[in-house]
């Protein structure tokens, strides 16, 4: 039960948990880092190994997660004082051990803050006619981007996108978040689908969907392959001991949280496969460098190559939508983790708790924008496999085989495998601990 003694908000029905589950983790991962992964490694070559990695992944940790802060019915501090009071008889220590995964959170949400700051600015600019006005004079949209991108360069952009955010989750899970992913979810797949549609009408955007689905079997001999493709999988899944968790605690026990992992785990894989199917077609038809990654993809390179088609203009307004609503549903998830806690341990009601995780939000991440790739780079290598690690660590090894059975079989009409456990326990635990190796080592593989 919940620390806070009180009925406690959460998702009205199981479509709006995994609506809010797909928003999670449908964000700039499988936009403008996807995209780039199939180009790089070669189409089919990285989506063999990433179709495996997200079926196991999904299999274990993302139904793993939803399990645990359902069973607890609280997010990563009361799940893993559960999971450790379970084990030991000690609820403390879990709870200080949760506390790591939900500062990563609110870390990781605060630099994601400044790149959503960039997207509600171009989501704007697209639709002022601003960005169609640059042609495709790379010296301005790249001068653009460059002036946006640095030390306190986008304080107002960055103050909306935050009270948008934080206006949705003060209306609370069923009333804010559920009904914000149920919107954005669906525009999201139905604008992705007729950009896709549009895009196969290029002149030259054949050659990208032939790149897409080619396959060299000798490059799936090679580790980096598939380290890379389970980076992908593993972050874009949003397994951290965080989000999950927290959306998992507000989940019904009569819901199915096997089905709803593999729901999600489709969905996001299908988001990002679209977001492939638009933009390396539309970089073959406009005749740009597919190894183009990182946030110069997204606002300098694609904005060149939407500005060079016809209708352009319409394509660049609809594809920043896309991309604002990914992003606002993700960071919605990655502050609700803080957002939550604060009720749970110091009884916050839902307002105050919002209004104070909004304050830190904001203030520090108008603070860091000039070093927001290197913010971003140090949680991601090293929090989030760690959050991930300690949450399959709780609910695995310490609540033990019976409990994880029951909980996760809780509500599903079919009872899951005995592999689940063993899967869990020992290869999803060592893939974690890859991810925090190989991303140390590599300098990020997500």
């Amino acid at each position: 039960m919940s620390d806070s003694g009180a009925s406690r908000d959460g998702f009205s029905s199981k479509a709006g948990f995994i609506m809010a589950c797909i928003g999670s983790a449908v964000g700039m991962g499988n936009i403008w880092r996807f995209p780039i992964m199939v180009s790089i490694w070669g189409g089919m070559t990285f989506l063999i190994p990433y179709f495996i990695c997200v079926f196991l992944v999904s299999q274990t940790g993302v139904i793993g997660e939803m399990a645990l802060g359902r069973s607890a019915a609280a997010g990563p501090m009361g799940a893993f004082g559960m999971a450790t009071e379970r084990r030991f008889g000690k609820r403390a220590i879990g709870e200080a051990i949760g506390l790591i995964p939900v500062l990563g959170s609110l870390a990781l949400a605060i630099g994601y803050s400044c790149v959503v700051g960039w997207i509600i600015k171009y989501f704007f600019l697209a639709y002022s006619g601003h960005l169609s006005s640059l042609g495709q004079d790379m010296d301005q949209i790249g001068g653009l981007f460059g002036g946006t991108a640095v030390t306190m360069g986008n304080n107002v952009w960055l103050v909306i996108a935050l009270i948008f955010n934080f206006l949705i989750m003060a209306l609370g899970v069923a009333g804010g978040i559920e009904k914000a992913n149920k919107f954005m979810m669906p525009a999201l797949f139905f604008m992705f689908v007729g950009l896709g549609i549009y895009i196969a009408t290029l002149p030259g955007a054949i050659s990208g969907y032939h790149y897409i689905f080619t396959i060299d079997p000798k490059r799936l001999t090679d580790p980096l392959l598939w380290i890379f493709a389970f980076g992908q999988a593993f972050f874009s899944l949003s397994v951290a001991g965080n989000g999950t968790v927290i959306y998992g605690s507000y989940l019904s026990k009569k819901e199915d949280v096997v089905s709803s992992g593999r729901i999600v785990a489709v969905f996001d894989t299908l988001a990002a496969l679209l977001a492939a199917c638009v933009i390396i077609p539309s970089m073959a038809a406009g005749g740009a460098d597919l190894s183009k990654g990182g946030p110069g993809l997204m606002f300098i390179w694609l904005v060149n190559v939407f500005n060079g088609m016809p209708g352009g203009r319409i394509i660049c307004m609809v594809f920043f939508t896309c991309v604002l609503f990914a992003g606002i549903s993700s960071l919605i998830n990655l502050y609700e983790a803080p957002v939550a806690t604060l009720q749970e341990k110091l009884r916050f009601k839902r307002l105050p708790a919002v209004i104070t995780v909004g304050v830190i939000g904001v203030v520090v991440a108008i603070a860091i924008q000039g070093i927001v790739s290197d913010w971003m780079d140090f949680v991601s290598n090293y929090i989030c496999p760690t959050g991930a690690f300690l949450a399959a660590l709780m609910f695995f090894w310490f609540c033990g085989r019976d409990f994880v059975m029951e909980q996760v079989t809780m509500g599903s009409k079919r009872k899951i495998g005995p592999w689940f456990v063993p899967l869990g326990k020992y290869v999803y635990c060592f893939l974690c601990i890859l991810a925090l190796v190989a991303g140390i080592r590599l300098g990020g593989i997500g």
